[in-house]
């Protein structure tokens, strides 16, 4: 279980997401919820161990906008 700072910046990057997939997807917020919650991204940003609640709400988006492009989270070439 996550210290409440941890589950605090965990729940906040998720609503920004929630809030970019129904503005993005026009969404319902239980849908958005829904689809967000059961990415490959979102299992990422509740491990702990990856660190990735400590990033921006946006950069975590981007991250699942290539999730939903590629069906599955890749890494782009640069």
């Amino acid at each position: 279980m996550p210290s409440p700072k941890i589950q605090f910046m965990m729940d906040y990057v998720t609503s920004v997401n929630v809030d970019c997939i129904m503005k993005d997807q026009g969404l319902s917020a239980d849908e958005a919820m829904k689809v967000f919650y059961n990415s490959e991204v979102f299992n990422r940003l509740c491990d702990v161990e990856t660190g990735l609640y400590r990033e921006s709400g946006g950069y975590v988006y981007d991250l699942y906008k290539i999730e939903r492009e590629h069906g599955r989270l890749v890494q782009l070439e640069q």
